[in-house]
């Protein structure tokens, strides 16, 4: 049994996968804050067929360090992805590979095991990032703008008569609150209509969206959509097999 890790900005995820298969529906997966990290040691306990630990970390070294610390006490280290110029059918043109996020990697490698044409791939997290993969496999390269709680903390904390507040969507918003939430949304569905632009012309392009934020704007979005669950999580299967 491998357990598979996301360690993002803001939680952890995490999925027990098995050897020789790509998912595994019928076993737990869930999610845990920062400070919640000392239950894997539970889960660990628990599932003693676990014999591997493949993960993604962009939540910095602290949190690698206390995860190799918590599986050592069952004889584990980690196994953390690092970006490459190949894996898994997917090619890399970021100008210095090493550098992109190893979650945005694991989500284009996800990504390509559900789609083989043209994609954006979208994830709404603490951040949003918006990956361009064409039909050939290639990562052509990708944005990263504040998250949706991101944008209305910075406006609240950094002006002085917007409050963080909670809105209503609506088209021509006639109160305060409604204008910080829609511009908001419209920021962040515009930017993923822009990035998808650059593949609209391919009758098979999709955009993948996921990530906690992604049902928010989800709505607004004029384009051939498909939702997803971790894409993450479903690229680190692939690499874990793989490996």
């Amino acid at each position: 049994m491998i357990l598979l890790l996301d360690a993002g900005n803001t939680r952890i995820k995490w999925r027990l996968l098995a050897e020789g298969a790509e998912s595994l529906p019928a076993q737990p997966e869930g999610n845990l804050s920062h400070a919640e990290l000392g239950t894997l040691t539970e889960l660990l306990a628990s599932q003693p067929s676990i014999q591997r630990i493949v993960g993604s970390n962009v939540a910095g070294p602290g949190i690698a360090a206390e995860t190799a610390c918590i599986a050592a006490r069952s004889q584990i280290s980690p196994e953390w992805l690092r970006p490459s110029a190949e894996q898994c059918g997917v090619r890399n043109h970021y100008a210095r590979p090493e550098t992109l996020g190893a979650d945005r990697w694991a989500a284009l490698i996800g990504a390509r095991a559900q789609h083989s044409g043209p994609a954006l791939v979208v994830t709404a997290g603490t951040a949003t990032t918006l990956d361009l993969l064409d039909g050939e496999g290639n990562f052509l390269g990708g944005t990263i703008l504040p998250g949706v709680e991101l944008m209305r903390r910075a406006l609240a904390g950094n002006t002085a008569q917007l409050p963080l507040a909670d809105g209503h969507y609506c088209d021509a918003p006639k109160n305060t609150a409604d204008a910080i939430h829609s511009g908001i949304l419209q920021a962040q569905a515009g930017a993923v209509e822009r990035m998808f632009r650059q593949i609209a012309g391919d009758p098979s392009a999709l955009c993948l969206l996921g990530g906690g934020a992604a049902e928010v704007f989800a709505p607004l979005l004029g384009l051939p959509l498909r939702r997803t669950s971790n894409l993450v999580l479903d690229g680190l299967a692939r690499i874990a097999l793989a490996s």
